[in-house]
């Protein structure tokens, strides 16, 4: 028995190592709760609790930096996974019930409304500073109205459809947003956890000079400092039903049942972020103080709430190998179960390392699969293995040879295509290509331009316009019904007709975005402008155009002229009705001058408004204050902004918006800019 104790000690704790600082997952949340419990069981039947036991231990990240002391030792809270436990505990007691975020506790520090340091909650009473990478972590605010010392602990956490979009377009795909926003905070680039979109939400408020003796008050007062804290319901009368009845209600916010979601995470009504549980708090913060700490725990400091997951088994049939950005990734795919109400069927397994760890064979494999935190399927374990697990050799997609890398990090095996033109690749492209700033086809995602890849549907633009060919089929997929297939097919339709400037950004040219696109065609008539690309001897004849210049023009011309790129644009033609605005001013009262606009506007919709206003009347808008701006248009003129000082220190005018229309917009009703012909360039 002393030896089982030991091997689950040894186990749970390489597993929470590698949870915590974002390395591959070695354990299942299912895996470790069941050996956490067994553990536990030895430990109070046989008094052995060896030193190093994770019940008497805070897991710790390893996060690398400067180690920092917490002010308030930051402990974890008791588990259960009984509704009667949580009713005792509450002691008929008013409490609050939140979420138990997955991700990584972050507290922050405040001192005379200004965010002193932010620190991990490391082992729960050393930590590691990481104040540098606040400024990309939303939800940390930098000041506060309040002026004396505040202390707030919160969890930092990466939402799913972020999660999801992070992984296809990832050079290694992480298991989870737990393990991602762990990860993430490793990093030394602070640009780089930025696009990772951690958002930080508060849970406690450790510490405030004034006296607040009640816990909901106390996430109100965080409200009203302009942070978002954690979600809340009161329990007034906590009894079992009263809880199970709130625990119920907040359940089908996770699990999307009642509102019969077939991706809950992604539905807007769901709660976006992982939770692993809930959690129960005492209103009466004084009375919650005075619990005692017994291991890891502050035994009135809040109770942890984990659903039972609801375990299947089931027979794996195959193992589909999908294709991302970067990677290909294997799903299982087996025989049906119901779990937590639904009908699943696949289950990604992240990699090859997965499938290593879990054992995974081949066609017939008995295999239990539990939907995670009511959520995520995934299989948690093999129990009769049958065949062999095969990686494939050749790229579902393109059929060019694959190859197996592993991360030097984390020493995690991943598949990728060689090909570096694989239409799975280029998911980004053509996300870009289908979105409202591109040829605008409504309701279709990346997650759905990702399938039609793996069906081989998508190698090209052009193939998106005869996505009616795969009517039948699409009918058939899950998700997809009479309704939503002619839905997307209508909107595909309707795409056809595109404005050329939407089409040019659309294609995907380096360096070529909206603004460019627009300079471009105010120079030239689409036409006109592929001819002249294709036909030119110098890359930069387009570098005259003001906003272009010789690197921007280069990139341009070397995309018309690729040999792989003009088929492709030669096929997308074929499809399109393609129209371009004519660019000819349509009046002269801005004529020769330059504008900069910053801050809001209030006449006009917006500052993209305006400034076509300035060029339909001739004149020219930039992004920044010079010696050759004539005026700076700020509706807070006495502003003491970087662009006001630096105006005033050139001798510029500075003008309201009112002062603009008085000057160079009257006699146009309103200052728009007046509609712009069109006309057709191309037509199928």
């Amino acid at each position: 028995m002393n030896k089982e104790i030991q091997r689950l000690v040894d186990r749970l704790n390489a597993a929470s190592d590698a949870y915590y600082n974002g390395r591959e997952e070695l354990m299942t949340d299912y895996e470790w709760d069941a050996a956490f419990d067994r553990l536990k069981k030895l430990e109070e039947q046989t008094g052995i609790v060896l030193p190093d036991s994770p019940t008497q231990n805070v897991s710790a990240d390893n996060v690398a930096g400067k180690k920092e002391k917490h002010e308030f030792p930051a402990l974890s809270l008791a588990k259960t996974k009984k509704v009667e436990d949580l009713a005792r505990w509450a002691e008929g007691k008013p409490v609050w019930l939140s979420w138990k975020l997955d991700g990584l506790t972050l507290v922050a520090t405040y001192d005379n409304g200004r965010l002193t340091k932010v620190v991990t909650r490391g082992d729960g009473h050393i930590g590691t500073n990481i104040t540098y990478l606040s400024r990309a972590i939303e939800g940390i605010l930098q000041t506060v109205p309040y002026r004396g010392h505040l202390v707030i602990r919160g969890e930092a956490v990466i939402s799913y459809p972020d999660f999801e979009k992070f992984n296809m377009e990832s050079e290694e795909a992480y298991a989870n947003p737990r393990n991602l926003a762990s990860g993430s905070l490793t990093l030394k680039d602070i640009n780089e956890v930025r696009q990772r979109h951690l958002h930080w939400i508060p849970f406690t408020l450790v510490y405030t000079e004034g006296e607040i003796g009640s816990w909901g008050e106390r996430m109100a007062w965080l409200e009203r400092q302009g942070f978002h804290p954690v979600d809340r319901e009161l329990i007034s009368r906590p009894t079992a039903g009263n809880i199970q009845a709130v625990i119920d209600s907040w359940s089908s916010r996770v699990t999307g049942q009642a509102l019969n979601t077939r991706h809950p995470a992604a539905d807007p009504q769901c709660f976006p972020y992982p939770v692993d549980g809930l959690v129960i708090t005492y209103d009466d913060t004084a009375y919650a103080a005075t619990g005692s700490v017994t291991g890891h725990h502050a035994t009135r400091a809040g109770y942890a709430f984990k659903w039972q997951d609801e375990r299947a088994e089931t027979e794996l049939d195959h193992i589909e190998w999908s294709c991302a950005a970067s990677t290909i990734s294997p799903v299982a795919v087996f025989q049906p179960v119901e779990l937590e109400g639904t009908t699943v069927k696949r289950a990604s397994l992240c990699n090859i390392s997965e499938c290593e760890r879990l054992g995974i064979g081949g066609k017939g494999t008995k295999i239990a699969v539990i939907k995670a935190n009511k959520i995520i399927p995934k299989v948690v374990s093999v129990v009769e293995r049958t065949g062999i697990f095969h990686v494939p050799e050749t790229c579902p997609v393109c059929r060019s040879a694959t190859e197996v890398v592993e991360s030097e990090a984390s020493g995690t095996r991943t598949l990728h295509c060689t090909n570096a033109h694989c239409p799975a690749k280029q998911l980004r492209k053509f996300g870009r290509f289908v979105s409202k700033e591109g040829v605008n086809i409504d309701g279709l995602s990346e997650q759905t331009v990702q399938k039609f890849i793996n069906l081989g549907w998508i190698c090209e633009y052009a193939d998106f316009f005869h996505l009616n060919e795969h009517a039948l089929q699409l009918r058939a997929m899950d998700g997809f019904g009479d309704r939503s297939v002619s839905k997307l097919l209508a909107a595909v339709e309707k795409a056809r007709s595109v404005e050329a400037r939407r089409l040019l950004f659309a294609l995907n040219i380096p360096l070529v975005g909206q603004d460019v696109c627009n300079r471009l065609l105010s120079a030239y008539p689409l036409k006109e402008l592929i001819r002249t690309a294709t036909e030119s001897t110098d890359d930069d004849v387009f570098s005259t155009i003001p906003g272009i210049g010789p690197e921007k023009s280069a990139s341009f011309v070397r995309w018309m002229k690729d040999e792989d790129n003009q088929p492709v644009l030669q096929h997308l033609l074929a499809e399109l009705n393609v129209r371009q605005a004519s660019f000819a001013p349509t009046g002269s009262s801005c004529q020769g001058l330059t504008f900069v606009i910053t801050g809001d506007v209030h006449h006009y919709k917006n500052r993209n408004e305006l400034k076509a206003y300035i060029e339909s009347q001739g004149g020219k808008v930039t992004g920044s204050v010079s010696k050759s701006t004539d005026f700076l248009i700020n509706n807070d003129v006495e502003s003491t902004s970087g662009k006001n000082q630096k105006a005033k220190a050139l001798s510029i005018p500075i003008i309201s918006e009112e002062d603009f229309i008085d000057r160079f917009a009257q006699g146009s009703a309103s200052g728009l800019p007046a509609q712009r012909t069109e006309e057709a360039l191309f037509q199928d």
